[in-house]
């Protein structure tokens, strides 16, 4: 028998309909009815996992949901989290995967394990909600979007601001030319950490032991196999084997915005620099950060990233015409000399709770994702070659052709814009 949630639906949409983001609920069949119950397991139940349980609690009663099971490799935490949910607690997440009740589940563990635990959930015929970045890796992200072409099944990206109406909004007001050709946008994610610096736990001992009950080797999944180290399994986001630091933790909540609100899938150049700059303690990943993206369409978008210090830039989209300012309100949009051409007051906002509902009318009537799998992709491409680009030391290229990262000067690019740019094939 087919996974009960296994789509009746056409294939991915073309290149260019994608690189559109038109992301229709014709594109999904109807799965589950109006009144039935949604089935819910939890894998990784540490800091963001714990806010997947409450905000799920909190949806138990108005989105008629069941819970089924959470499983943590630190079997301490999952005891804590099953108790919040009165279900059962596992160390093992293909546990949770067996259980044939379930419905989808969440994915809130350490980076570098997304790509596993998603083919594996889908494998069992669940839906599933990831926490950002989709995946660790490009090559992981197309694994998965593969294995999501195969099962139909649905992937929410868990990046909570799409649940925020101001980006797809803002992208009907770009293409109705309110702001005219649209050439740069910028964006921000700072702040100021005290001196223990970004992600780090204030005075843990590097010779506390391991928890009788965590599996350090589960934990490493398919990482470099090294001994136990407290700071890598709590301050994993200062290392490269399971996180790409300020780009993918960060940054990925900010570019997807302004990807969506210009339609935007993958850049043509990426240019990513910084370094560890304030906080040499160990960590293989910079401290302040920033990133230049081009894209074929004819546009620039830059993020900047300092973790030293919490003064910000406006977040705008610039255009021939106008300038496109995002707010805590919505947006509004003003011409040369600040005469207000268009604006909007958001409904929604960048909330676990919200994100979790469009999930679930997605799967009861087919409601488009917030966040689905083809804007998850785009945000992976776009960080990953900014980290990359700081890595080398050189300007990184998406080979079209290839579908893969390449040094910028191997590839020959157009200096003008295409009419038709595409991204990643998936047909």
């Amino acid at each position: 028998m087919p996974p009960r949630f296994a789509f009746t639906r056409r294939s991915f949409l073309a290149a260019g309909a994608v690189t559109a983001l038109s992301w229709s609920a014709k594109s999904y069949a109807r799965i589950i009815g109006a009144n039935e119950r949604i089935h819910v397991g939890f894998i990784g139940v540490g800091g963001m996992g714990t806010g997947h349980i409450h905000a799920c609690k909190k949806l138990k009663e108005p989105d008629n949901l069941e819970f089924h099971g959470v499983a943590d490799c630190y079997l301490t935490r999952a005891n804590s989290a099953a108790g919040v949910l009165e279900t059962k607690a596992f160390q093992d997440y293909r546990q949770v995967l067996d259980i044939p009740e379930i419905d989808y589940v969440t994915i809130a563990t350490p980076e570098h394990t997304h790509s596993k635990l998603i083919i594996a959930a889908m494998d069992a015929g669940k839906a599933v909600y990831t926490e950002k970045p989709m995946t660790h890796t490009i090559p992981q992200a197309q694994a998965v979007a593969k294995k999501q072409k195969e099962t139909g099944l649905a992937l929410q990206v868990g990046v909570q601001a799409m649940s925020d109406d101001s980006y797809a909004t803002a992208a009907k007001a770009i293409a109705d030319g309110v702001i005219g050709k649209v050439v740069q946008a910028q964006i921000e994610y700072v702040r100021r950490y005290d001196k223990q610096g970004p992600w780090r736990v204030p005075e843990l001992d590097a010779n506390q032991p391991k928890p009788e009950d965590l599996d350090w080797d589960a934990w490493l999944g398919d990482g470099p196999k090294i001994p136990w180290n407290p700071h890598h399994y709590f301050e994993w986001r200062c290392y490269g084997a399971y996180s790409g630091g300020i780009a993918t933790d960060l940054f990925i909540h900010r570019i997807t915005r302004i990807m969506r609100a210009c339609n935007l899938l993958y850049p043509r150049r990426v240019v990513g620099m910084g370094g560890i700059w304030q906080w040499n303690d160990g960590r293989d990943l910079p401290d302040n950060f920033e990133m230049i993206c081009e894209y074929p369409r004819g546009m620039t978008v830059y993020v900047l990233g300092t973790m030293s210090n919490r003064v910000p830039v406006d977040h705008l989209i610039r255009g021939y015409r106008g300038t496109l300012y995002f707010t805590p309100e919505g947006w509004q949009a003003k011409d040369k000399d600040g005469m207000l051409l268009a604006e909007h007051k958001k409904t929604g906002g960048e909330d676990i709770v919200f994100h979790h509902h469009n999930l679930h009318n997605h799967l009861r009537d087919g409601e488009p994702l917030n966040c689905p799998i083809q804007l998850g992709m785009a945000g992976v491409v776009a960080v990953n070659m900014a980290n990359e680009s700081w890595r080398t030391g050189k300007m990184v290229a998406w080979d079209p052709v290839k579908e893969c990262m390449v040094p910028a000067d191997s590839i020959d690019l157009p200096h003008t814009p295409e009419e038709n740019p595409s991204g990643l094939n998936l047909n």
